[in-house]
Formats: C-alpha cells, sequence, structure tokens
C-alpha cells in the first residue's frame, strides 16, 4: 500500500478504538500491525495511564509517543519513560486536595516520584473506589500503593485526582473548582462507561489536555495540525477534535461529541477507526 508520511492518525482508546467491553479486537489489532508495519503514522491519546495503555495495546508496534491520561504524559510506549510531564503544582494540589476532603469525598492521587508512577490510596470510601481498585488488582496494575495519609502523596508531581462519589457530591466539587479557579485546570465530570451508576471527576493542571498534547506531539513529529486526524468518542476529545485539521466520532460517540465532528463513521464495535485508516492513509 502507498502511505502518506504527511498524514498523522491520533485515536482515543476506550468507546473509540476499543471495543465496548475495553478490548482491542482481533481484526483491528491485525490490521493496525499491518498499517503500522507499512508505515502510517498513528498514536493514541487516552485518559488511561501508560500502564493501563499497555496491557491493551501489547506488542503493537507503535513507534510514536503515546499520550496518557488526558495529555498529562506524552510517553514512549516501548519503555513507559516520560517526554513531557504536566503536573499540578504542589501548594496547588494541596489546596486541591482540602477541597476534595470538605465535599467528604477521597480521592486517589496519581503522582510520579521522580523515577516511577504511583497511584495512591488511603481509604476505599464507596463502591465506585472499590470498583476502581479492584479493577487496577486484576490487571495488576505496578503503580498503586496503599499509603496512611494521602498528604504525604502531595509531595511527589501529582499529576491528577481522581475523585468519585455520588453525582451530586462529584458535580459540586467540579462547579467549585470551575468558580473558585477559571483556567487553572482541566476537569472531567463523567460517568463510569464500564459501571454505570458510577460518577468521577478527574483533575488536572490546564496543561494536561488531549488538544494541547497533539499540538506538542505534531512539533515533536515534524506534521502539520491540518494533516492531523483525530478519533474520538468522549467529552474529553472534544477539544482534541475541534484542534485537528479532521476531527472523526464514531456513532455510538456522545451526542455532544459527535455535534462537532467534522466527520462522523461506524461504532467502535465495528472496527470504524482502522477501517477508515485502511481507506485514507
Amino acid at each position: 500500500m502507498t502511505i502518506d508520511n504527511q498524514k498523522l492518525f491520533v485515536s482515543d482508546l476506550d468507546g473509540t478504538l476499543l471495543q465496548t467491553d475495553g478490548t482491542l479486537s482481533d481484526y483491528s489489532r491485525k490490521t493496525l500491525t499491518k498499517l503500522l508495519e507499512a508505515g502510517v503514522h498513528f498514536t493514541v491519546a487516552s485518559a488511561r495511564a501508560w500502564g493501563e495503555i499497555v496491557p491493551v495495546l501489547g506488542d503493537l508496534p507503535l513507534r510514536l509517543p503515546v499520550i496518557a491520561i488526558n495529555g498529562a504524559y506524552i510517553t514512549d510506549y516501548a519503555t513507559g519513560n516520560h517526554r513531557v510531564i504536566n503536573n499540578i503544582e504542589n501548594n496547588f494540589a494541596a489546596t486541591i486536595y482540602r477541597h476534595i476532603l470538605d465535599g467528604g469525598l477521597l480521592p486517589f492521587i496519581v503522582t510520579h516520584n521522580g523515577t516511577e508512577d504511583c497511584l495512591y490510596w488511603q481509604d476505599l470510601k464507596n463502591e465506585q473506589m472499590q470498583w476502581y481498585h479492584d479493577i487496577l488488582h486484576v490487571h495488576k496494575d505496578k503503580r498503586i500503593r496503599r499509603i496512611e495519609d494521602l498528604k504525604h502523596a502531595l509531595t511527589e508531581k501529582v499529576i491528577a485526582f481522581a475523585v468519585m462519589g455520588p453525582k451530586e457530591d462529584v458535580a459540586a466539587l467540579s462547579e467549585l473548582l470551575a468558580d473558585e479557579y477559571p483556567g487553572l485546570l482541566e476537569n472531567f465530570l463523567f460517568e463510569n462507561r464500564h459501571n454505570s451508576g458510577h460518577w468521577w471527576l478527574t483533575i488536572h493542571d490546564q496543561r494536561s489536555c488531549k488538544s494541547k498534547a497533539i499540538k506538542t506531539l505534531v512539533e515533536m513529529t515534524g506534521h502539520d495540525l491540518k494533516n492531523l486526524t483525530v478519533f474520538g468518542d468522549h467529552i474529553n476529545d472534544i477539544k482534541m477534535l475541534k484542534s485537528a485539521g479532521t476531527g472523526v466520532t464514531v456513532d455510538n460517540a456522545e451526542p455532544e461529541v459527535k455535534a462537532i465532528a467534522d466527520k462522523i463513521i461506524g461504532s467502535n464495535d465495528d472496527d470504524a477507526v482502522v477501517n477508515y485508516m485502511l481507506q485514507f492513509a
């Protein structure tokens, strides 16, 4: 096949490239491998951490860095070494932590301790937190660490807070942070797609945004944004879709995401992303 080296493709994972069950289909895996070996420029941008991306993508021959935790990291896929780290300043992180506690909630805290990624928890206050904790253990996530007092985690580079609880509680926290610190944070309030009724708020530095990360990636690779095609389905993909030359959503995307798309393709369960790349790479 003839490849246009000026083109760059970046896909979200959950709900977009991956099947609804969170796996990469055999067809997509084989097709992506062929495309990558043929020289197609492709990578992923996910809310997942690198340690959560690798188990699902496995031995895909990804040569370009991956965008992890919504743009907090730009990371070499093969090694896990971070080329870019967008952390929350420590004093500000401590302030956010106090707001979380004041709301009667307790977070997971994602950090980088200088040598490795960490995910700290103190207590599992609700069913949502227990569900996430159990998923991490099932996948043998090496980041997870129990800590007696979460404030000690705030001495490291704080990458994100993940807050889980009743919708009214996490929504109130989201609104408070938006009102108190406009333009300083990049937050996402959403219902867990894999466990309905469970509400999450993820809190990041304002630099931790997929749209900003893809611009950095384009600078790294020497591509042009006008030749960038991105694929997404969720609210955390909206800015990225708007920033690219071509923003493509899968048919199962949320209505507000489909509304801003340049193109709408088939569903994630129909391998729509790789089929699009087969046609347009």
